[in-house]
């Protein structure tokens, strides 16, 4: 008996990237954890004419096939803006999916490996879907509950197959819990109790929502912008969070930060849209829509994630201090309101120890490891 060749070709036409797009739903299916992120959603987000990450990106996707049969997937992707390292263009992968085999997902990381190095890129790194603002690590630890809005979940052999290809862990990043059904904890109130009048926060104006997301963007920015693998949004880019975040914003959930009168900070704070469209199979229409508008509106979904938070550098002393913790409190009344019990703080990375003595101080505790791996290309 003969093993089938494992064959990695890249995506070529709407078919492919049909595959492409579903295969990770064939390969997790037994997993009961697994939630199949919206087929549609996936299609725009991987086209360059629709996602404004191709202004400043290039990727490729590819598929390995055996006998036949799709059986994994990855993409390759040089971001401009992504920081060099040590010098040169470092080249990103992401996307990975694989059935346990280690052949298939060596084939794949070879196939990324040889289109960045024909690209220039003198580093890979990854995993990213596109890039570090987007879906970003790999779980490694914490397979066992279901990931938030716009976290991956990924197969537990994965981890092990990627290290066996030669690349090497970087960082880690955390996604941190925090039960809520009795309300936030009482005690870090006291140290904002007395917070300066100079210092508040507002709930962000829906009526002037594309100007706030510009201003969220422009304080992302500046707050993270020493971060390891830290990349800016571009105009382009926050026009499109703009239009596509608004049907999730509950300004009651969504706060900004002022220091007399001038934006300092922010957070925002997205129902689980995971809960809603956990039994979709990845399909949207033509029922499902209605059902998502209602799920979203009247049904019951018990969990809610932090995905985008930042302070602007330079904040010192009490104010400093206090405005994170104000602005995670700053939403309870709608947050109870709503019913929700379980607050995710995702992703955060291991070496952000400030953050993550605050958000541990709240008492919440790290529900899931990502990892982020890299080599040199040699």
């Amino acid at each position: 008996m003969t093993m089938q060749v494992i064959e990695v070709r890249e995506v070529a036409g709407k078919a492919e990237m049909k595959t492409f797009i579903r295969l990770p739903g064939r390969i997790m299916a037994g997993d009961p954890n697994w939630i199949e992120p919206l087929h549609f959603e996936r299609a725009q987000f991987f086209s360059p004419k629709s996602n404004r990450w191709f202004d400043h990106g290039e990727a490729a996707f590819f598929i390995a096939w055996r006998g036949g049969r799709a059986v994994g997937r990855i993409s390759a992707q040089v971001d401009r803006l992504s920081p060099k390292v040590d010098g040169r263009v470092c080249g990103l992968f992401g996307a990975l999916a694989a059935e346990e085999d280690q052949a298939i997902v060596s084939a794949l990381v070879a196939a990324a490996e040889g289109w960045l190095r024909g690209r220039g890129a003198g580093w890979m790194r990854g995993p990213y879907t596109l890039n570090i603002n987007h879906e970003a690590g790999l779980l490694v630890d914490g397979f066992d509950s279901p990931p938030f809005l716009l976290m991956p979940h990924d197969a537990p052999w994965l981890g092990p197959m990627v290290e066996a290809t030669g690349l090497a862990r970087a960082r880690d990043a955390f996604a941190y819990r925090l039960d809520t059904t009795d309300g936030l904890p009482e005690r870090p109130k006291r140290l904002f109790r007395n917070a300066p009048e100079r210092l508040r926060t507002r709930p962000v104006d829906l009526g002037r929502w594309a100007e706030e997301v510009a201003l969220i963007a422009r304080i992302f920015n500046e707050s993270w912008k020493n971060n390891w693998g830290f990349v800016p949004f571009t105009e382009g880019e926050i026009d499109a969070m703009a239009k596509e975040m608004r049907p999730l914003i509950d300004p009651g959930l969504s706060r900004i930060a002022e220091l007399d009168g001038e934006p300092v900070g922010f957070i925002i704070l997205l129902p689980d849209v995971n809960e809603a469209i956990r039994d979709f199979r990845g399909r949207l229409f033509p029922l499902n829509v209605l059902r998502l508008l209602w799920r979203l509106r009247y049904g019951r979904i018990r969990g809610a994630r932090v995905p985008l938070m930042g302070m602007m550098p330079g904040l010192d002393g009490i104010v400093g201090s206090i405005a994170p913790l104000m602005l995670i409190y700053s939403p309870e009344p709608r947050y109870r309101e709503r019913g929700f019990t379980e607050l995710e703080f995702s992703w955060i990375l291991e070496d952000n120890l400030p953050v993550r003595k605050m958000i541990e101080m709240l008492g919440a505790r790290i529900a899931k490891t990502y990892r982020f791996y890299e080599r040199p290309l040699d």
